[in-house]
């Protein structure tokens, strides 16, 4: 990293510039889409970025954030369902099934450390790794059955932090521990669960309302979310912006 200053390095590692000054690689993400029925609506959390964040301050967004591929060796209660698997290990960039799994369980880490909800089942639970001590305390072992993949999105490579980012989503009956405090890190401000049709009214990035029109398309369609549904892939080629169907 000779001729480059602490700062520079920092962001580098954070994955917002590249040495080289080539785009960055995006990086492993993870999304979650919580749901909630409400009598003929459908609700979704969401939360709002702390307005000093570098990152889309002052933005609602779902929970989410980085992989960790060290969440791949988390034990959980129930596996992906296949067809899920299979959706997530496809297309672009194909994966491995020990990656795939660390991404989905990145999500449901990621909702419990910003917004204080852990979904699996309650039972005995013991791992050494620092981010996952929250399930450890409250009896919860993570499952990943209950996740249905439902879009993935790569940033463009002139911004200045890249992502590879699934969204899945699941429903809060999903949710075996509701911490009343919210999650223990301080992305999220306020939580609120709103009708679709608000959330995408809200000031959300605009990836994100489009991810929840085609979320609600598919509820449409499909109400209860089945696995194996179509999930929509956005990315930049050749300057272009293209929609795959995955």
């Amino acid at each position: 990293m000779e001729g480059m200053t602490k700062a520079e390095v920092d962001r580098m590692e954070r994955g917002t510039i590249a040495h080289s000054g080539q785009p960055m690689r995006p990086r492993d993400a993870a999304t979650l889409i919580l749901l909630e029925r409400q009598g003929d609506e459908v609700l979704v959390l969401m939360g709002r970025r702390y307005a000093g964040h570098a990152f889309m301050p002052g933005k609602f967004v779902f929970p989410g954030g980085r992989t960790d591929p060290a969440d791949s060796r988390i034990a959980v209660a129930t596996a992906l369902h296949p067809e899920e698997e299979a959706k997530l290990t496809a297309s672009v960039g194909r994966i491995s099934r020990s990656r795939a799994r660390a991404i989905a369980l990145s999500a449901i880490r990621e909702t419990y450390e910003e917004a204080g909800l852990l979904i699996g089942r309650k039972a005995a639970f013991a791992t050494d790794k620092r981010d996952w001590q929250g399930f450890v305390e409250h009896g919860v072992q993570p499952s990943l059955a209950p996740l249905r993949f439902v879009a993935r999105a790569i940033t463009p490579p002139n911004r200045v932090r890249r992502f590879d980012t699934r969204f899945f989503s699941a429903w809060r009956s999903d949710v075996a521990v509701e911490l009343p405090g919210g999650g223990p890190t301080n992305e999220l401000e306020e939580l609120v669960w709103l009708p679709l049709a608000k959330a995408r009214e809200a000031d959300i990035p605009d990836i994100t309302r489009t991810i929840l029109q085609e979320l609600e398309k598919r509820l449409a369609d499909d109400p209860l979310l089945r696995p194996g549904g179509s999930a929509p892939f956005y990315r930049l080629v050749r300057n272009r912006f293209v929609r795959e169907v995955l």
